[in-house]
């Protein structure tokens, strides 16, 4: 066995954690605090984290011997990029492995918010029978508006096809051939605010999709519009959704992620026309096992100088 230790902070899969102790000595230490890690991150030549763990300049001066910083899963912004090329630490995350999961969670929190299935549900587990009151809006027909056209975002719009929807496609880094090859029709930002029925989000968050929805874009959208976000908190101004949603500008919003986690009982969770969830996008048995191997063998491959397939900085 190697001398190589890696400390895993967020927890990992069974199957991860064989791969790696395979090759290295292992400490999964699931709940570690930012105090704690400092003390101890100068002992590892590797970590792996999900979305808790920050891995901060702070972090990075004190990581010594560290090597390699692992993401399972997509967002890396939780690792400051810049300072881990400055400390000279490789960054990989496993970008595939939760497309499927997050894709159906975006088309069924897209489902729950125009047929109000969250509402329908607990007004029968409250005795309620509100029948009338629950009239929803189809998918077919529908112009989809996906703002970020990668792989997820082009997973959605895959499946969104079969609900007969037109797909706009907003995404600057993408070739306008690559995004029709991808199935949508490419389109400018302001474009698809004015023509869609529905705007999904599937970009991560960066200096410039940082509030990328704001009260600006909001007034370009259609009376009525719905929003999805399965992408990170951040992207999406949160007084402006809300004033949105208030002014009905906006029918209804479906939220998986929010600027800060967890959100409390702010007025844009409670709001009636708001579904939530407790960022889960990738919280499926088949995306964490695939997360897990794919997080492990690129660590490994990292740390014995073999070829990445997914280096991040």
């Amino acid at each position: 066995m190697s001398a190589w230790k890696i400390l895993l902070t967020d927890g990992l899969e069974d199957n991860g954690k064989e791969i790696l102790r395979a090759s290295a000595v292992v400490d999964d230490r699931p709940g570690i605090t930012a105090d704690e890690l400092l003390q101890v991150i100068g002992e590892y030549d590797a970590v792996i984290v999900r979305g808790r763990t920050k891995i901060t300049p702070a972090v990075l001066d004190a990581a010594r011997k560290l090597k390699v910083a692992g993401r399972a899963g997509v967002g890396v912004d939780n690792i400051d990029l810049k300072s881990a090329k400055e400390h000279n630490v490789i960054v990989v995350n496993s970008p595939i492995a939760t497309t499927v999961a997050v894709a159906e969670l975006a088309l069924g929190l897209m489902l729950s918010i125009c047929r109000e299935i969250p509402r329908a549900d607990a007004t029968m587990k409250a005795g309620k029978w509100i029948k009338k009151e629950l009239e929803g809006v189809e998918l077919y027909g529908k112009t989809l508006g996906v703002i970020g056209f990668g792989r997820i975002g082009s997973a959605v719009a895959a499946r969104a096809k079969a609900f007969e929807m037109k797909i706009l496609a907003y995404d600057p880094l993408i070739p306008a051939d690559e995004i029709l090859k991808r199935g949508g029709e490419p389109v400018s930002m302001d474009e698809l605010l004015a023509k869609a029925d529905i705007i999904t989000m599937h970009m991560p968050l960066t200096a410039d999709s940082k509030n990328i929805l704001n009260a600006d874009a909001f007034g370009k959208m259609k009376k009525g519009v719905y929003v999805i976000c399965a992408a990170r908190g951040g992207v999406i101004d949160e007084e402006a959704l809300l004033a949105a949603l208030n002014s009905g500008q906006v029918a209804g919003a479906a939220l998986d992620v929010f600027a800060a986690e967890p959100p409390g009982q702010t007025d844009l969770v409670a709001h009636p026309r708001v579904i939530d969830s407790p960022h889960i996008g990738a919280q499926t048995i088949e995306a964490q096992a695939r997360a897990a191997n794919d997080i492990s063998e690129e660590v490994l491959n990292a740390l014995n100088g073999k070829p990445l397939r997914w280096k991040v900085a």
